[in-house]
């Protein structure tokens, strides 16, 4: 039987000095600096081979791109230390990691658009690689002052109608917007300030609605998980209780429709449902929203079909994934390139540096798990999958683990829109599922996702931290 929801607002976290934290903490401090030790060498690795194969020499400086970023995630590492002591020690160098290799293939992709002489000339902060280096600083500052300023994971409750109302806006807005400014490849996903750059609000977007998701479903998880219908063995809820999923339903169709981008209506719905079935325990939540997802999205086909309109780019999106090689220098170059490059990679790659990634269009961002896999070919690809896997698992490790029932579904849902954004991108590129206009998280270039991301995993060392600090020492309570 589910227990009734608890008030959000408990005893405030008291945190212990840093000399007066026990041996646990300060060995979990210790694994996660030497983790972060190994991931940036293996970096400086990536660098330098990328450097042989496309120089055939490696420069002197070839170890500055991983030098900066060791800079930042050490300075990152430190306030874990002093704010969040008793934080999973493998969630940060896990994802620093993958952001160092973001920067690296960056880089590597800088090197190529370089004319040959040209090449050994390329400093550490030019093209798209040096961008994200500064994204990367401006995103880990922005994880540090939520570390910082953010003591206690229940506080951000307090502003959660506010940030569910900023979140459908962030979500609505690209497609109220003309498309001179906010449409890019097809998808209105963006607000672009004129050359100088622009932000995906969706990326924040999904931070604000969790937030309100997980305050709206402690306070409502008893109703949602008791009165039901039972319907061939299964709990079904009553009709008045679908309204919130009918709600985020709907919005997801707009998204899919006048946004025109399946990725992102499938990464708010299914991040609800998620959370939903976590708040309630009831399989029938997952069985619903399936349908209504799958069935709005064959609706939203045939409507592309028979009538066009705003379902029209929709519809070619799943043309093309259905058949990608009847226009292979068409509407199906892109879903072809990366086939082709993801083929071409074999088990173990070109090697860093000696693929043709820039074949690719859009590699830098939608496609960069495809331009990687031709150089590192699937074990390299595998081992990333990995890392995004282990990120996600100990962001569940800390949904279980922390006591109180606003943490369990912040944390749950959190880790569950990261894996579900992955497999979205990665299920576009490898021709799973239709193309989407999602990024990357980590790697992709791109500041809004970024720093959107590391903010996610802000929230969760956080809620890991209360989780893991014992109750004697200020530890949350439920």
């Amino acid at each position: 039987m589910t227990t009734p929801p608890t008030p959000i607002a408990a005893t405030p976290i008291i945190k212990p000095s840093t000399r007066a934290l026990p041996e646990a903490a300060r060995a979990a401090r210790r694994t996660e600096l030497w983790l972060l030790l190994l991931g940036m060498l293996l970096v400086a690795a990536y660098l330098a081979a990328v450097e042989a194969n496309m120089l055939e020499t490696v420069s002197s400086d070839f170890w500055a791109p991983a030098g900066v970023l060791a800079a930042v995630f050490l300075a990152l590492h430190v306030v874990i230390r002093l704010r969040a002591p008793f934080a999973d020690p493998v969630l940060m160098p896990a994802v620093a990691l993958l952001n160092g290799l973001g920067v690296a293939f960056l880089r590597r992709l800088d090197l190529g658009r370089a004319e040959v002489p040209d090449r050994a000339d390329l400093t550490v902060f030019a093209g798209d690689g040096g961008r994200q280096l500064l994204w990367t600083l401006i995103a880990v500052f922005g994880a540090a002052v939520v570390l910082w300023f953010v003591r206690d994971h229940r506080e951000i409750s307090k502003y959660a109608w506010t940030l569910g109302l900023a979140g459908i806006v962030l979500v609505l807005l690209p497609a109220l917007l003309p498309g001179s400014i906010s449409e890019v490849n097809g998808a209105k996903l963006w607000i672009k300030f004129g050359s100088l750059f622009a932000i995906q609000p969706g990326e924040f977007a999904k931070l604000s609605l969790l937030v309100f998701f997980a305050y709206y479903l402690v306070r409502k998880r008893e109703v949602l998980a008791l009165a039901s219908r039972r319907f061939l063995g299964i709990d079904f809820p009553r009709g008045r209780d679908l309204g919130p999923v009918l709600v985020v339903w709907a919005l997801s169709l707009l998204v899919l429709v006048f946004e025109k981008d399946l990725g992102t209506s499938l990464l708010y719905f299914g991040m609800f449902v998620v959370t939903l079935y976590v708040a309630t325990e009831r399989v029938s939540w997952l069985i619903i929203g399936l349908l209504l997802f799958f069935g709005g999205a064959a609706l939203a086909y045939v409507l592309a079909e028979t009538a066009g309109g705003p379902f029209a780019s929709f519809g070619n999106r799943v043309d093309v994934w259905l058949n990608p090689f009847d226009e292979p220098y068409k509407s199906g170059y892109q879903l072809t390139q990366s086939l082709l490059g993801l083929g071409t990679g074999g088990m173990f790659g070109t090697g860093p540096g000696a693929g043709n990634p820039l074949q690719v269009p859009e590699v830098r961002n939608d496609f960069i798990f495809a331009g990687m896999g031709e150089e590192v070919g699937l074990f390299g690809l595998t081992a990333l999958l990995v890392l995004y896997l282990l990120v996600v698992e100990r962001g569940f490790r800390a949904a279980l683990t922390v006591r109180d029932s606003f943490g369990k579904l912040l944390a749950g849902g959190l880790a569950f829109t990261l894996g579900l954004q992955v497999f979205v991108i990665i299920g576009g590129v490898s021709k799973l599922i239709p193309l989407t206009g999602q990024t990357t998280p980590f790697l992709s270039a791109g500041g809004s996702s970024l720093v959107a991301n590391w903010l996610l995993v802000a929230v969760l060392l956080r809620i890991s931290d209360a989780a893991r600090t014992p109750a004697s020492m200020g530890g949350v309570r439920k």
